[in-house]
Protein backbone atom coordinates (compact mmCIF):
# COMPACT_ATOMS: atom_id res chain seq x y z
CA UNK A 1 0.00 0.00 0.00
CA UNK A 2 1.17 3.51 -0.86
CA UNK A 3 0.35 5.49 2.30
CA UNK A 4 1.41 8.80 0.76
CA UNK A 5 -1.34 11.40 0.46
CA UNK A 6 -0.64 13.33 -2.72
CA UNK A 7 -1.79 16.87 -3.30
CA UNK A 8 -2.86 16.04 -6.84
CA UNK A 9 -3.52 12.80 -8.72
CA UNK A 10 -3.71 13.41 -12.48
CA UNK A 11 -5.52 11.03 -14.81
CA UNK A 12 -4.13 11.16 -18.35
CA UNK A 13 -0.62 11.44 -19.77
CA UNK A 14 -1.34 13.65 -22.75
CA UNK A 15 -0.08 17.20 -23.10
CA UNK A 16 -2.67 18.57 -20.67
CA UNK A 17 -1.93 15.97 -18.01
CA UNK A 18 1.85 16.23 -18.24
CA UNK A 19 1.68 20.03 -18.52
CA UNK A 20 -0.38 20.25 -15.32
CA UNK A 21 1.91 17.73 -13.58
CA UNK A 22 4.90 19.91 -14.43
CA UNK A 23 3.30 23.15 -13.28
CA UNK A 24 2.04 21.63 -10.02
CA UNK A 25 5.44 20.07 -9.29
CA UNK A 26 7.28 23.32 -9.96
CA UNK A 27 4.99 25.00 -7.44
CA UNK A 28 5.95 22.46 -4.79
CA UNK A 29 2.88 20.23 -4.84
CA UNK A 30 3.17 16.46 -4.41
CA UNK A 31 1.96 14.96 -7.70
CA UNK A 32 1.18 11.52 -9.12
CA UNK A 33 0.22 11.07 -12.79
CA UNK A 34 -1.39 7.96 -14.28
CA UNK A 35 -1.55 7.05 -17.98
CA UNK A 36 -3.25 3.80 -19.00
CA UNK A 37 -1.32 3.42 -22.28
CA UNK A 38 1.74 5.57 -22.98
CA UNK A 39 2.50 9.26 -22.69
CA UNK A 40 1.04 11.15 -25.70
CA UNK A 41 -0.52 7.97 -27.13
CA UNK A 42 -4.00 9.51 -27.46
CA UNK A 43 -5.21 12.79 -28.95
CA UNK A 44 -1.90 14.54 -28.28
CA UNK A 45 0.12 12.18 -30.44
CA UNK A 46 -2.33 12.37 -33.34
CA UNK A 47 -2.39 16.16 -33.73
CA UNK A 48 -0.81 18.13 -36.57
CA UNK A 49 2.21 19.01 -34.44
CA UNK A 50 2.23 22.81 -34.65
CA UNK A 51 2.79 25.55 -32.11
CA UNK A 52 0.96 28.29 -33.98
CA UNK A 53 -0.37 31.72 -33.21
CA UNK A 54 -4.06 31.13 -33.75
CA UNK A 55 -4.72 33.03 -36.97
CA UNK A 56 -8.16 31.45 -37.31
CA UNK A 57 -9.32 33.21 -34.13
CA UNK A 58 -8.32 36.66 -35.36
CA UNK A 59 -11.75 37.58 -36.76
CA UNK A 60 -13.77 36.49 -33.72
CA UNK A 61 -11.46 36.34 -30.71
CA UNK A 62 -8.38 38.58 -30.88
CA UNK A 63 -7.57 37.83 -27.23
CA UNK A 64 -7.13 34.14 -28.04
CA UNK A 65 -4.82 34.99 -30.94
CA UNK A 66 -2.76 37.18 -28.60
CA UNK A 67 -2.51 34.48 -25.95
CA UNK A 68 -1.67 31.76 -28.50
CA UNK A 69 1.07 33.90 -30.06
CA UNK A 70 2.44 34.79 -26.62
CA UNK A 71 2.53 31.15 -25.59
CA UNK A 72 4.20 30.17 -28.86
CA UNK A 73 7.02 32.52 -27.90
CA UNK A 74 7.25 31.04 -24.41
CA UNK A 75 7.38 27.46 -25.71
CA UNK A 76 10.16 28.42 -28.12
CA UNK A 77 12.15 29.71 -25.13
CA UNK A 78 11.65 26.68 -22.89
CA UNK A 79 12.14 24.07 -25.63
CA UNK A 80 14.26 25.66 -28.38
CA UNK A 81 15.63 22.30 -29.52
CA UNK A 82 12.20 20.84 -30.34
CA UNK A 83 10.78 23.57 -32.58
CA UNK A 84 11.40 24.25 -36.24
CA UNK A 85 10.08 26.97 -38.50
CA UNK A 86 7.56 26.01 -41.21
CA UNK A 87 7.07 28.64 -43.93
CA UNK A 88 3.53 28.55 -45.34
CA UNK A 89 1.79 29.92 -48.42
CA UNK A 90 -1.94 30.43 -48.88
CA UNK A 91 -2.49 30.18 -52.64
CA UNK A 92 -5.36 31.93 -54.39
CA UNK A 93 -6.72 30.09 -57.45
CA UNK A 94 -8.46 31.54 -60.45
CA UNK A 95 -11.52 29.40 -59.54
CA UNK A 96 -11.88 31.19 -56.20
CA UNK A 97 -14.69 33.71 -55.89
CA UNK A 98 -13.39 37.08 -57.12
CA UNK A 99 -9.75 35.93 -56.82
CA UNK A 100 -8.15 39.36 -57.25
CA UNK A 101 -10.32 40.77 -54.50
CA UNK A 102 -9.81 37.67 -52.36
CA UNK A 103 -6.01 37.97 -52.41
CA UNK A 104 -6.26 41.60 -51.33
CA UNK A 105 -8.54 40.61 -48.46
CA UNK A 106 -6.08 37.89 -47.46
CA UNK A 107 -3.26 40.40 -47.39
CA UNK A 108 -5.31 42.71 -45.18
CA UNK A 109 -5.98 39.79 -42.84
CA UNK A 110 -2.30 38.87 -42.59
CA UNK A 111 -1.33 42.51 -42.07
CA UNK A 112 -3.40 42.31 -38.89
CA UNK A 113 -1.81 38.94 -38.01
CA UNK A 114 1.67 40.46 -38.46
CA UNK A 115 1.07 42.52 -35.33
CA UNK A 116 1.44 39.30 -33.32
CA UNK A 117 4.57 38.16 -35.18
CA UNK A 118 7.04 39.57 -32.59
CA UNK A 119 5.36 37.51 -29.86
CA UNK A 120 5.91 34.24 -31.72
CA UNK A 121 9.18 35.19 -33.46
CA UNK A 122 7.77 34.75 -36.94
CA UNK A 123 8.40 36.65 -40.14
CA UNK A 124 5.87 39.12 -41.56
CA UNK A 125 3.70 38.05 -44.48
CA UNK A 126 4.62 38.57 -48.12
CA UNK A 127 2.34 38.91 -51.12
CA UNK A 128 3.60 36.62 -53.91
CA UNK A 129 2.88 36.85 -57.61
CA UNK A 130 2.15 33.70 -59.60
CA UNK A 131 5.73 33.67 -60.90
CA UNK A 132 7.19 34.07 -57.40
CA UNK A 133 4.94 31.32 -56.05
CA UNK A 134 5.92 28.92 -58.86
CA UNK A 135 9.59 29.69 -58.30
CA UNK A 136 9.17 28.91 -54.61
CA UNK A 137 7.14 25.74 -55.24
CA UNK A 138 7.07 24.51 -58.86
CA UNK A 139 4.60 21.77 -57.96
CA UNK A 140 1.78 24.20 -57.26
CA UNK A 141 -1.11 24.22 -59.74
CA UNK A 142 -0.96 26.53 -62.76
CA UNK A 143 -4.40 27.79 -61.68
CA UNK A 144 -2.79 29.80 -58.86
CA UNK A 145 -2.76 33.56 -59.45
CA UNK A 146 -0.58 34.30 -56.42
CA UNK A 147 -0.33 33.68 -52.68
CA UNK A 148 0.26 35.17 -49.25
CA UNK A 149 3.14 33.79 -47.17
CA UNK A 150 3.35 33.49 -43.39
CA UNK A 151 5.07 31.13 -41.01
CA UNK A 152 4.44 29.02 -37.92
CA UNK A 153 6.44 26.49 -35.90
CA UNK A 154 6.35 22.71 -35.91
CA UNK A 155 7.27 20.58 -32.92
CA UNK A 156 7.91 16.97 -31.97
CA UNK A 157 4.70 16.46 -30.00
CA UNK A 158 5.80 13.21 -28.42
CA UNK A 159 9.02 14.71 -27.08
CA UNK A 160 7.21 17.81 -25.82
CA UNK A 161 4.89 15.60 -23.79
CA UNK A 162 7.71 13.37 -22.53
CA UNK A 163 9.81 16.36 -21.48
CA UNK A 164 6.95 17.87 -19.50
CA UNK A 165 6.68 14.53 -17.69
CA UNK A 166 10.46 14.41 -17.17
CA UNK A 167 10.43 17.93 -15.73
CA UNK A 168 7.60 16.97 -13.37
CA UNK A 169 9.57 13.89 -12.27
CA UNK A 170 12.71 15.97 -11.70
CA UNK A 171 10.65 18.07 -9.28
CA UNK A 172 9.30 15.08 -7.37
CA UNK A 173 6.25 13.91 -9.33
CA UNK A 174 5.51 10.22 -9.68
CA UNK A 175 4.91 9.36 -13.36
CA UNK A 176 3.09 6.04 -13.71
CA UNK A 177 2.99 4.96 -17.34
CA UNK A 178 0.88 1.96 -18.44
CA UNK A 179 -1.18 2.35 -15.27
CA UNK A 180 -4.95 2.52 -15.64
CA UNK A 181 -7.32 4.24 -13.23
CA UNK A 182 -10.02 1.65 -12.56
CA UNK A 183 -11.97 3.43 -9.85
CA UNK A 184 -12.20 6.69 -7.93
CA UNK A 185 -11.95 6.43 -4.17
CA UNK A 186 -14.88 8.30 -2.67
CA UNK A 187 -16.36 9.10 0.71
CA UNK A 188 -19.88 10.35 0.27
CA UNK A 189 -19.71 13.25 -2.18
CA UNK A 190 -15.93 13.65 -1.97
CA UNK A 191 -13.25 12.09 -4.19
CA UNK A 192 -10.29 10.99 -2.05
CA UNK A 193 -8.05 9.30 -4.61
CA UNK A 194 -7.81 6.63 -7.29
CA UNK A 195 -7.53 2.87 -7.56
CA UNK A 196 -5.02 2.01 -10.28
CA UNK A 197 -3.88 -1.14 -12.08
CA UNK A 198 -0.49 -1.75 -13.69
CA UNK A 199 -1.45 -2.99 -17.17
CA UNK A 200 1.64 -5.24 -17.34
CA UNK A 201 1.84 -6.82 -13.90
CA UNK A 202 -1.87 -6.61 -13.06
CA UNK A 203 -0.99 -5.14 -9.65
CA UNK A 204 -3.74 -2.97 -8.18
CA UNK A 205 -3.23 -0.30 -5.51
CA UNK A 206 -4.97 2.68 -3.98
CA UNK A 207 -3.54 6.20 -4.23
CA UNK A 208 -4.91 8.93 -1.97
CA UNK A 209 -4.96 12.57 -3.06
CA UNK A 210 -6.51 15.85 -1.97
CA UNK A 211 -7.43 16.71 -5.57
CA UNK A 212 -8.04 14.38 -8.53
CA UNK A 213 -7.64 16.05 -11.94
CA UNK A 214 -9.37 14.40 -14.88
CA UNK A 215 -7.21 15.15 -17.96
CA UNK A 216 -8.15 12.03 -19.91
CA UNK A 217 -8.84 13.74 -23.25
CA UNK A 218 -11.60 11.99 -25.23
CA UNK A 219 -11.90 9.44 -22.42
CA UNK A 220 -12.77 12.10 -19.83
CA UNK A 221 -16.59 11.51 -19.85
CA UNK A 222 -15.98 7.93 -18.70
CA UNK A 223 -13.65 9.08 -15.93
CA UNK A 224 -16.18 11.72 -14.87
CA UNK A 225 -18.79 8.97 -14.66
CA UNK A 226 -16.66 7.16 -12.05
CA UNK A 227 -17.35 10.13 -9.76
CA UNK A 228 -21.06 10.12 -10.55
CA UNK A 229 -20.71 13.34 -12.56
CA UNK A 230 -21.26 14.19 -16.22
CA UNK A 231 -19.01 16.10 -18.61
CA UNK A 232 -20.22 16.37 -22.19
CA UNK A 233 -17.77 16.72 -25.03
CA UNK A 234 -18.18 16.41 -28.77
CA UNK A 235 -15.48 13.96 -29.89
CA UNK A 236 -14.10 14.83 -33.31
CA UNK A 237 -12.20 12.27 -35.37
CA UNK A 238 -9.31 13.53 -37.47
CA UNK A 239 -6.88 11.77 -39.77
CA UNK A 240 -3.58 12.84 -41.34
CA UNK A 241 -1.82 11.27 -44.32
CA UNK A 242 1.92 10.80 -43.73
CA UNK A 243 4.13 10.77 -46.83
CA UNK A 244 7.52 9.04 -46.78
CA UNK A 245 9.39 12.17 -47.94
CA UNK A 246 8.94 15.90 -48.33
CA UNK A 247 6.70 16.72 -51.26
CA UNK A 248 7.66 20.34 -50.59
CA UNK A 249 9.84 22.30 -48.21
CA UNK A 250 7.02 24.76 -47.56
CA UNK A 251 3.58 24.31 -46.06
CA UNK A 252 0.54 24.96 -48.23
CA UNK A 253 -2.83 26.03 -46.83
CA UNK A 254 -5.53 24.50 -49.02
CA UNK A 255 -9.30 24.09 -49.06
CA UNK A 256 -11.20 20.82 -49.33
CA UNK A 257 -14.25 20.36 -51.56
CA UNK A 258 -16.56 21.61 -48.78
CA UNK A 259 -14.45 24.71 -48.10
CA UNK A 260 -12.70 23.37 -44.99
CA UNK A 261 -9.12 24.50 -44.43
CA UNK A 262 -6.52 21.73 -44.67
CA UNK A 263 -2.73 21.80 -44.31
CA UNK A 264 -0.03 20.23 -46.46
CA UNK A 265 3.32 20.66 -44.75
CA UNK A 266 6.83 19.31 -44.16
CA UNK A 267 7.30 17.88 -40.67
CA UNK A 268 10.57 16.25 -39.55
CA UNK A 269 11.57 13.85 -42.35
CA UNK A 270 8.02 13.43 -43.62
CA UNK A 271 5.15 15.39 -45.18
CA UNK A 272 1.71 15.68 -43.58
CA UNK A 273 -1.69 16.25 -45.19
CA UNK A 274 -4.55 16.88 -42.80
CA UNK A 275 -6.77 17.02 -41.04
CA UNK A 276 -10.35 15.84 -41.32
CA UNK A 277 -12.92 16.74 -38.68
CA UNK A 278 -15.91 14.45 -38.19
CA UNK A 279 -18.15 13.70 -35.22
CA UNK A 280 -17.14 10.35 -33.77
CA UNK A 281 -19.32 7.86 -31.91
CA UNK A 282 -17.20 4.70 -32.02
CA UNK A 283 -14.66 2.86 -29.90
CA UNK A 284 -11.92 5.24 -28.75
CA UNK A 285 -9.51 2.34 -28.37
CA UNK A 286 -9.96 1.01 -31.91
CA UNK A 287 -9.65 3.82 -34.45
CA UNK A 288 -9.57 3.19 -38.21
CA UNK A 289 -9.41 5.50 -41.22
CA UNK A 290 -11.91 5.06 -44.04
CA UNK A 291 -11.37 5.21 -47.79
CA UNK A 292 -13.62 8.28 -47.97
CA UNK A 293 -11.53 10.18 -45.41
CA UNK A 294 -8.33 9.43 -47.32
CA UNK A 295 -9.83 10.44 -50.66
CA UNK A 296 -11.23 13.63 -49.13
CA UNK A 297 -7.71 14.78 -48.23
CA UNK A 298 -6.08 13.57 -51.45
CA UNK A 299 -8.73 15.31 -53.54
CA UNK A 300 -8.07 18.59 -51.71
CA UNK A 301 -4.29 18.21 -52.03
CA UNK A 302 -4.49 17.30 -55.73
CA UNK A 303 -6.53 20.44 -56.43
CA UNK A 304 -3.53 22.58 -55.36
CA UNK A 305 -0.64 20.18 -55.93
CA UNK A 306 -1.54 18.05 -59.00
CA UNK A 307 1.25 15.47 -58.65
CA UNK A 308 0.52 14.57 -55.03
CA UNK A 309 -0.74 11.06 -55.87
CA UNK A 310 2.71 10.21 -57.25
CA UNK A 311 4.07 10.33 -53.71
CA UNK A 312 3.93 7.37 -51.37
CA UNK A 313 1.66 7.53 -48.33
CA UNK A 314 3.39 5.58 -45.57
CA UNK A 315 0.52 5.49 -43.15
CA UNK A 316 -2.51 7.26 -41.77
CA UNK A 317 -2.43 8.94 -38.35
CA UNK A 318 -5.80 8.80 -36.57
CA UNK A 319 -7.01 10.54 -33.42
CA UNK A 320 -10.05 11.92 -31.62
CA UNK A 321 -10.20 15.47 -30.24
CA UNK A 322 -11.96 16.15 -26.92
CA UNK A 323 -13.78 19.17 -28.38
CA UNK A 324 -16.19 21.04 -26.11
CA UNK A 325 -19.83 20.10 -26.60
CA UNK A 326 -22.01 22.28 -28.82
CA UNK A 327 -25.26 21.55 -30.60
CA UNK A 328 -26.16 22.91 -34.03
CA UNK A 329 -22.64 23.71 -35.25
CA UNK A 330 -20.71 22.11 -38.08
CA UNK A 331 -17.66 20.21 -36.79
CA UNK A 332 -15.23 22.67 -38.35
CA UNK A 333 -17.03 25.59 -36.73
CA UNK A 334 -16.17 24.30 -33.26
CA UNK A 335 -13.36 26.37 -31.82
CA UNK A 336 -10.62 24.83 -29.71
CA UNK A 337 -11.54 26.56 -26.47
CA UNK A 338 -11.02 24.73 -23.21
CA UNK A 339 -12.98 24.49 -20.00
CA UNK A 340 -11.97 23.61 -16.45
CA UNK A 341 -14.84 22.03 -14.54
CA UNK A 342 -14.95 22.33 -10.75
CA UNK A 343 -17.25 19.46 -9.86
CA UNK A 344 -17.68 20.75 -6.30
CA UNK A 345 -19.31 23.92 -7.63
CA UNK A 346 -21.24 22.24 -10.44
CA UNK A 347 -22.14 18.81 -9.05
CA UNK A 348 -21.43 18.98 -5.33
CA UNK A 349 -18.55 16.48 -5.67
CA UNK A 350 -15.56 17.74 -3.73
CA UNK A 351 -11.94 17.08 -4.67
CA UNK A 352 -12.55 16.46 -8.38
CA UNK A 353 -11.70 18.64 -11.40
CA UNK A 354 -11.88 18.09 -15.17
CA UNK A 355 -10.09 19.86 -18.02
CA UNK A 356 -11.73 19.53 -21.44
CA UNK A 357 -11.06 20.88 -24.93
CA UNK A 358 -8.10 23.01 -25.91
CA UNK A 359 -5.26 22.56 -28.39
CA UNK A 360 -1.57 21.72 -28.32
CA UNK A 361 -0.42 25.27 -29.05
CA UNK A 362 -2.06 26.56 -25.85
CA UNK A 363 -1.13 23.65 -23.59
CA UNK A 364 1.13 25.69 -21.30
CA UNK A 365 -1.49 28.40 -20.73
CA UNK A 366 -4.16 25.78 -20.07
CA UNK A 367 -1.89 23.98 -17.61
CA UNK A 368 -1.18 27.24 -15.81
CA UNK A 369 -4.90 28.02 -15.54
CA UNK A 370 -5.71 24.53 -14.25
CA UNK A 371 -2.86 24.66 -11.72
CA UNK A 372 -4.08 28.06 -10.52
CA UNK A 373 -7.45 26.44 -9.75
CA UNK A 374 -5.76 23.54 -7.95
CA UNK A 375 -3.55 25.89 -5.91
CA UNK A 376 -6.51 28.04 -4.91
CA UNK A 377 -8.30 24.97 -3.57
CA UNK A 378 -5.21 23.74 -1.72
CA UNK A 379 -4.15 27.13 -0.37
CA UNK A 380 -0.86 27.09 -2.30
CA UNK A 381 0.52 30.60 -2.89
CA UNK A 382 3.26 29.68 -5.38
CA UNK A 383 3.13 31.21 -8.86
CA UNK A 384 3.69 29.70 -12.29
CA UNK A 385 7.25 29.30 -13.59
CA UNK A 386 6.65 27.09 -16.65
CA UNK A 387 7.10 30.02 -19.06
CA UNK A 388 10.61 30.79 -17.76
CA UNK A 389 11.97 27.43 -16.56
CA UNK A 390 13.43 25.46 -19.53
CA UNK A 391 12.18 21.96 -20.18
CA UNK A 392 14.76 19.16 -19.85
CA UNK A 393 17.06 19.63 -22.84
CA UNK A 394 16.02 23.23 -23.30
CA UNK A 395 18.94 24.89 -21.52
CA UNK A 396 21.14 25.18 -24.62
CA UNK A 397 21.63 23.84 -28.15
CA UNK A 398 24.67 21.53 -28.25
CA UNK A 399 27.53 21.76 -30.75
CA UNK A 400 26.70 18.82 -33.03
CA UNK A 401 29.97 18.77 -34.99
CA UNK A 402 32.04 18.86 -31.83
CA UNK A 403 30.06 16.02 -30.21
CA UNK A 404 30.14 13.93 -33.40
CA UNK A 405 33.91 14.19 -33.55
CA UNK A 406 34.31 13.55 -29.82
CA UNK A 407 32.21 10.36 -29.85
CA UNK A 408 33.08 9.14 -33.33
CA UNK A 409 29.53 9.29 -34.70
CA UNK A 410 28.06 10.62 -37.92
CA UNK A 411 27.06 14.30 -37.48
CA UNK A 412 23.57 13.58 -38.83
CA UNK A 413 23.02 10.89 -36.18
CA UNK A 414 24.08 13.34 -33.47
CA UNK A 415 21.94 16.12 -34.95
CA UNK A 416 18.80 13.99 -34.68
CA UNK A 417 19.60 13.13 -31.04
CA UNK A 418 20.26 16.82 -30.37
CA UNK A 419 16.90 17.74 -31.90
CA UNK A 420 15.09 15.39 -29.53
CA UNK A 421 17.20 15.87 -26.40
CA UNK A 422 18.88 19.27 -26.70
CA UNK A 423 21.28 19.96 -23.84
CA UNK A 424 20.90 16.34 -22.63
CA UNK A 425 22.46 14.97 -25.85
CA UNK A 426 25.85 14.24 -24.34
CA UNK A 427 24.21 12.30 -21.51
CA UNK A 428 23.06 9.81 -24.15
CA UNK A 429 26.30 9.84 -26.15
CA UNK A 430 28.30 8.91 -23.04
CA UNK A 431 26.60 5.49 -23.16
CA UNK A 432 28.64 4.75 -26.29
CA UNK A 433 31.82 5.02 -24.19
CA UNK A 434 30.46 2.60 -21.60
CA UNK A 435 29.65 0.06 -24.33
CA UNK A 436 30.77 0.62 -27.97
CA UNK A 437 27.77 -1.32 -29.32
CA UNK A 438 25.56 1.49 -27.99
CA UNK A 439 26.78 3.51 -30.97
CA UNK A 440 25.24 1.04 -33.43
CA UNK A 441 22.40 2.37 -35.58
CA UNK A 442 19.22 0.40 -34.91
CA UNK A 443 16.74 2.40 -37.00
CA UNK A 444 18.44 3.46 -40.25
CA UNK A 445 15.54 5.55 -41.56
CA UNK A 446 15.60 8.14 -38.77
CA UNK A 447 18.41 7.24 -37.65
CA UNK A 448 18.32 6.03 -34.01
CA UNK A 449 21.28 4.48 -32.17
CA UNK A 450 21.19 1.84 -29.46
CA UNK A 451 22.22 4.35 -26.76
CA UNK A 452 19.10 6.47 -27.29
CA UNK A 453 16.88 3.40 -27.07
CA UNK A 454 18.47 2.29 -23.81
CA UNK A 455 18.16 5.83 -22.45
CA UNK A 456 14.43 5.87 -23.24
CA UNK A 457 13.90 2.54 -21.48
CA UNK A 458 15.93 3.47 -18.41
CA UNK A 459 14.83 7.09 -18.00
CA UNK A 460 11.65 7.77 -19.99
CA UNK A 461 9.20 4.98 -19.02
CA UNK A 462 9.41 3.14 -22.38
CA UNK A 463 8.25 -0.49 -22.09
CA UNK A 464 7.07 -1.33 -25.61
CA UNK A 465 8.26 -0.69 -29.16
CA UNK A 466 5.45 1.87 -29.76
CA UNK A 467 6.76 3.65 -26.64
CA UNK A 468 10.21 3.75 -28.26
CA UNK A 469 8.65 5.06 -31.47
CA UNK A 470 7.17 7.99 -29.57
CA UNK A 471 10.42 8.72 -27.69
CA UNK A 472 12.89 8.32 -30.58
CA UNK A 473 10.95 8.13 -33.90
CA UNK A 474 12.17 4.54 -34.29
CA UNK A 475 10.12 2.79 -36.99
CA UNK A 476 8.60 6.00 -38.37
CA UNK A 477 10.65 6.05 -41.58
CA UNK A 478 9.98 4.64 -45.02
CA UNK A 479 10.40 0.97 -44.04
CA UNK A 480 7.95 1.46 -41.15
CA UNK A 481 9.96 -0.72 -38.78
CA UNK A 482 10.84 -3.66 -41.01
CA UNK A 483 14.58 -3.27 -40.39
CA UNK A 484 14.53 -2.19 -36.75
CA UNK A 485 11.58 -3.85 -34.97
CA UNK A 486 13.32 -7.11 -34.08
CA UNK A 487 16.55 -5.37 -33.07
CA UNK A 488 14.67 -2.93 -30.84
CA UNK A 489 12.67 -5.77 -29.29
CA UNK A 490 15.84 -7.57 -28.25
CA UNK A 491 17.23 -4.41 -26.63
CA UNK A 492 13.95 -3.99 -24.75
CA UNK A 493 14.06 -7.64 -23.76
CA UNK A 494 17.58 -7.28 -22.40
CA UNK A 495 16.78 -4.11 -20.46
CA UNK A 496 13.50 -5.42 -19.02
CA UNK A 497 14.64 -9.00 -18.44
CA UNK A 498 12.14 -10.58 -20.82
CA UNK A 499 12.25 -14.15 -22.13
CA UNK A 500 11.79 -15.18 -25.79
CA UNK A 501 7.99 -15.17 -25.50
CA UNK A 502 8.05 -11.70 -24.03
CA UNK A 503 10.21 -10.42 -26.88
CA UNK A 504 7.91 -12.07 -29.41
CA UNK A 505 4.92 -10.28 -27.89
CA UNK A 506 6.73 -6.95 -28.23
CA UNK A 507 7.26 -7.56 -31.95
CA UNK A 508 3.70 -8.72 -32.52
CA UNK A 509 2.35 -5.74 -30.58
CA UNK A 510 4.23 -3.27 -32.74
CA UNK A 511 3.20 -4.94 -36.01
CA UNK A 512 -0.43 -4.88 -34.86
CA UNK A 513 -0.24 -1.21 -33.86
CA UNK A 514 1.40 -0.18 -37.15
CA UNK A 515 -1.17 -2.17 -39.14
CA UNK A 516 -3.98 0.21 -38.18
CA UNK A 517 -2.13 3.07 -39.81
CA UNK A 518 -0.94 1.16 -42.88
CA UNK A 519 -3.93 -1.01 -43.82
CA UNK A 520 -6.18 1.83 -45.11
CA UNK A 521 -3.65 2.92 -47.76
CA UNK A 522 -2.35 -0.46 -49.00
CA UNK A 523 -2.84 -1.02 -52.73
CA UNK A 524 -0.73 -2.26 -55.60
CA UNK A 525 3.00 -2.25 -54.95
CA UNK A 526 2.56 -1.08 -51.36
CA UNK A 527 0.41 -4.11 -50.64
CA UNK A 528 3.15 -6.35 -52.03
CA UNK A 529 5.72 -4.50 -49.95
CA UNK A 530 3.66 -5.03 -46.80
CA UNK A 531 3.44 -8.76 -47.55
CA UNK A 532 7.24 -8.76 -47.75
CA UNK A 533 7.39 -6.80 -44.50
CA UNK A 534 5.20 -9.30 -42.65
CA UNK A 535 7.11 -12.22 -44.18
CA UNK A 536 10.34 -10.75 -42.84
CA UNK A 537 8.98 -10.75 -39.30
CA UNK A 538 7.49 -14.23 -39.66
CA UNK A 539 10.84 -15.52 -40.91
CA UNK A 540 12.66 -13.84 -38.03
CA UNK A 541 10.22 -15.45 -35.60
CA UNK A 542 10.70 -18.88 -37.22
CA UNK A 543 14.47 -18.56 -36.98
CA UNK A 544 14.14 -17.69 -33.30
CA UNK A 545 12.12 -20.87 -32.73
CA UNK A 546 14.81 -22.93 -34.49
CA UNK A 547 17.56 -21.30 -32.44
CA UNK A 548 15.68 -21.92 -29.19
CA UNK A 549 15.21 -25.60 -30.04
Amino acid sequence: MDTTVYDVAIIGGGINGTGIARDCSLRGLKVALFEKNDLSSGATGACTGMIHGGARYLLNDIHTTHLSSLDSGYIQKIAPHLLFRIPFVTPVLKQDFMPKVYIELLETFFEAYDKFAPLKNSKPHTKLTKEELKALEPGITDDAIGAISFDEFGIDTFRLCAENALSAAEHGAGIHNHTEVKQLLTEGKEVKGVRVKDTFSGETRDIHARIVMNAAGPWLPGVAGLAGTTVKIRPGKGIHLILDRRASNIGIVIKAIDGRQVFMMPHDNTFIIGTTDDDYYGDLNNLWATHDEIEYLLQAAEHYFPRIREYRIMRVMIGVRPTLYAWGKNEDALYREHRIVDHEAEDGVKGFLTIAGGKLASYRLMSEEATDVICKKLGCKSTCKTHTEPLPGGHFIPDVKKLAKQYGLDPYVVSRIAYRHGSKTEEILKLTQDEPSNGNIVCECEPVIEAEIRHAIRNEWARTIPDLRRRTRLGTGSCQGRRCTVRAAYILGEELGLNADGIKKLIQGFIKERWKGKAPILTGKQLAEEELNLSTHILSDSLNVIIEK
